[in-house]
């Protein structure tokens, strides 16, 4: 398990929001930053921890959506291959943001059309970048029918249930995935035990698991539950975000689960 930090980018300031909310009028703001996203990734890159996740939360064509891209560069040209970028990525946008050294794209919306996958826009996008550099974005919300991928902004529902046949099917042309449990996103309320516990069965390519993680217990929980094939982001719960959990100690939990 490795912790992959996040810089959230709403217009074009580093926050924290309650995720579900991005649905509404007016998304519920848990921290907002008085440091821009270039201070946050060269924090990280003085730590020496990779993979993780520039997040531009802002709609392509929004009136703030240029404003998060020039933070989300400041961040990626400060830290060059060591973060992730997501938030509007299309074959025409992704290779900005990989010259500005970004590592990887990772993408939902542009491969989820009409609540289905489109295998046609993945293939192309792999073709323009590469499927090593590709991170797709499984971010789910419960349902009777299970974790249904959401998309644009987790307003919209698919017909997609993340299971192993569709992590089988999307490994193809995925080097990461990413999965937020939308409904515990940002609210700091403890994990998503089943979908974690599902996650962990799987383990071909590496997994990110993001969403409620609130205390050293819940990092305890997220290992045992994901057999320690998942790695982790702490978004609002970090006291770098105004949470509890403070970042030196996490490093610490994770080099002392490195070393075992």
């Amino acid at each position: 398990m490795e912790f992959r930090p996040c810089i959230d980018i709403h217009n074009g300031k580093v926050k924290q929001l309650v995720g579900a909310t991005l649905a509404e009028n007016g998304a519920r703001e848990n921290f907002v930053s008085k440091q821009d996203a270039a201070y946050y990734a060269r924090l990280y890159q003085k730590d020496g921890i990779r993979g993780g996740h520039v997040i531009l939360l802002d709609p392509a064509g929004s009136a703030h959506y240029e404003a998060d891209i020039q933070q989300a560069v400041k961040a990626l040209s400060a830290y060059p291959g060591g973060m992730q970028v997501g938030g509007g990525i299309t074959p025409e946008r992704a290779p900005q943001f990989l010259h500005a050294g970004a590592s990887h794209v990772i993408v939902t919306s542009y491969v989820f059309q009409d609540g289905v996958i489109r295998y046609d826009r993945l293939k192309r996008l792999a073709q323009a970048v590469g499927k090593e550099r590709i991170v797709l974005d499984l971010s789910c919300r419960k349902t009777e029918r299970g974790y249904l991928v959401v998309t644009d902004r987790w307003r919209k529902f698919t017909k997609e249930a993340v299971t192993y046949e569709l992590l089988e099917h999307l490994s193809d042309y995925a080097d990461e995935f990413l999965i937020h449990a939308v409904d515990v996103e940002g609210k700091v309320s403890g994990i998503e035990t089943e979908l974690a516990k599902m996650l962990g069965g799987w383990g071909k390519i590496p997994v990110t698991y993001a969403g409620g993680v609130s205390s050293f217990a819940d990092l305890d929980a997220l290992r045992e539950y994901g057999k320690g094939r998942l790695h982790v982001t702490i978004g609002s719960a970090l006291d770098l975000f105004g949470g509890s959990m403070a970042y030196e100690k996490v490093l610490e939990y994770m080099r002392r689960e490195t070393a075992q």
